[in-house]
């Protein structure tokens, strides 16, 4: 879950994001990325905080796949693979020649070490079911390895590709979270606690025209002013993620900065009590889906910055079926609803915000006046995290709130009826278990699609819009990703253009 903030500002300020690599990337430099959060460890393997895969996936750790900034699936260490047309074994062909950093050689058997290390019992991985699907591992030879599934999971890839998948070397790996070793472009160089990452160029990366940089160093600055002051001070190049999109105009005058904004994974959603009257009604969810003027809500909360969406799924990562013109901003429909709902005159609800975050705050202001129109009154009550943790979400003791789903791949939560928006759909449940085992890419479009159409038409939530990616950077920097289509901040092509 993630943060962002508020307040309208002109689009046209905003330079265009493009990737100039029609021109030559030119090697060398260094470059100073500002992030608001420190990670609390550099193990992406060990723990689920996005904060240590924004420093480290991609750039000091690779896995045998990587998702590229258009958010497909793209060789990492592994060149290529096949899938059975059951969809139950996977060959991976692995990269020739590649070292840790600490020089010890990466090969077949170092992987499948990783692999039943990150399964075992007692694990320390973050996610070890992600792993436990693999029933067999086969290393026919060095550069070759074959993994068998239990059973069909079309998400494995997916899994493959993240931060919990990344290959540690079998010597060090211990040291991991404070002295991370792996095969990425960079080598970690230094920690310096409460201040800085420090990595430097791998000279003996398997890929010899990358990286561009010869070092780069992500300082941790968690006030959006305090970032914005340090990139116009030329303490930082680059502000990696700007929370607060209402500074953005000011950036964006400065011909020596330019602004990019694309699009994450994170979907800000107005989280509703599925099990709890009146909003058990699909009526009144259909109602309230109605009554929302989204893209209002983005110009009025994220300065005009956002991507609206109709459904539980970034526009940004495959498989996505756009759903937002199912529920039209239509007052008249949405009366009318409600009169077939039985609430012809509306009802009083609660709706608690996360103190935490700013842009939860705004955006249930602006709906309340929004559902205010059909007869909805809203009482609003701001709630400390540890209560919105403790009652809201593991009690599920609410009607509506606001919150930010960052984690990409998590539309199985809706297949879960004790998760805290308590939504309880066999109908669902079926079609995400055939979606998981889907054995080839036109199933796997065609039930996670179904997904995606069911859960806008159910109104489970009040599917509201993407956090943007917001970065803002000196106007010489070249190859940073616009979208967010993964947790991670990928160095490997990025360059200054002299």
């Amino acid at each position: 879950m993630k943060k962002v903030v508020f307040i309208l500002l002109a689009l046209a300020l905003i330079v265009p994001a493009t990737w100039a690599m029609a021109e030559s990337p030119q090697k060398g430099g260094s470059l100073n990325i500002c992030v608001g959060d420190e990670p609390p460890g550099l193990d992406p393997t060990a723990s689920a905080s996005a904060a240590i895969d924004r420093v480290v996936y991609a750039n000091i750790m690779e896995g045998l796949v990587k998702v590229d900034r258009k958010g497909q699936f793209v060789p990492g260490l592994a060149t290529k693979w096949e899938v059975t047309p059951d969809g139950k074994i996977y060959t991976f062909h692995l990269r020739k020649g590649v070292s840790f950093h600490n020089g010890e050689p990466f090969n077949a058997q170092v992987a499948k070490w990783n692999l039943e290390r990150s399964g075992a019992e007692g694990t320390q991985n973050a996610h070890p079911e992600f792993f436990r699907v693999i029933e067999k591992i086969e290393t026919p030879d060095n550069n070759t390895l074959k993994l068998t599934l239990k059973d069909v999971d079309a998400l494995f890839i997916v899994h493959m590709a993240e931060g919990d998948a990344v290959m540690l070397p079998m010597k060090g790996y211990e040291n991991a979270a404070a002295a991370p070793i792996g095969t990425g472009p960079f080598k970690f160089a230094k920690w310096n606690r409460g201040d800085s990452v420090e990595m430097v160029r791998n000279e003996n990366y398997w890929n010899d025209h990358l990286p561009y940089l010869n070092q780069v160093t992500y300082r941790f600055i968690k006030d959006p002013s305090a970032q914005v002051a340090a990139l116009k001070a030329g303490d930082v190049d680059i502000i990696g993620w700007l929370f607060a999109p209402e500074l953005a105009a000011d950036i964006a005058k400065d011909k020596r900065f330019k602004v990019l904004a694309g699009a994450s994974t994170s979907e800000v959603i107005m989280s509703t009590n599925n099990k709890v009257k009146p909003f058990d009604n699909k009526l009144v969810r259909q109602a309230m889906a109605h009554a929302i003027d989204r893209q209002t809500v983005i110009d009025l909360i994220m300065a005009g910055y956002g991507t609206v969406i109709g459904s539980h799924w970034p526009p940004v990562t495959p498989y996505y079926k756009n759903m937002t013109g199912r529920f039209t901003y239509d007052l008249e429909k949405a009366k009318d609803l409600m009169v077939q709902a039985g609430y012809p005159n509306g009802f009083e609800a609660t709706i608690k915000l996360p103190a935490i975050y700013a842009y939860a705050q705004r955006a249930g202001e602006v709906i309340a006046d929004m559902l205010g129109q059909i007869g909805i009154k809203l009482k609003i009550e701001v709630v400390e995290w540890g209560y919105w943790l403790d009652r809201v979400f593991k009690q599920k003791d609410f009607e509506l709130t606001m919150i930010g789903h960052a984690e990409p791949w998590d539309i199985g939560i809706y297949a879960n009826p004790d998760y805290y928006f308590q939504y309880d759909s066999q109908e669902f449940r079926d079609a995400y278990a055939k979606a998981l085992k889907a054995p080839n890419e036109v199933e796997k479009t065609k039930w996670f699609g179904r997904c995606q159409e069911l859960i806008a038409e159910d109104a489970v939530n009040g599917f509201l819009f993407l956090t943007p990616s917001l970065s803002a950077m000196k106007v010489e920097l070249t190859g940073w990703w616009e979208n967010y289509p993964t947790i991670a901040m990928d160095c490997t092509e990025v360059w200054w253009k002299k």
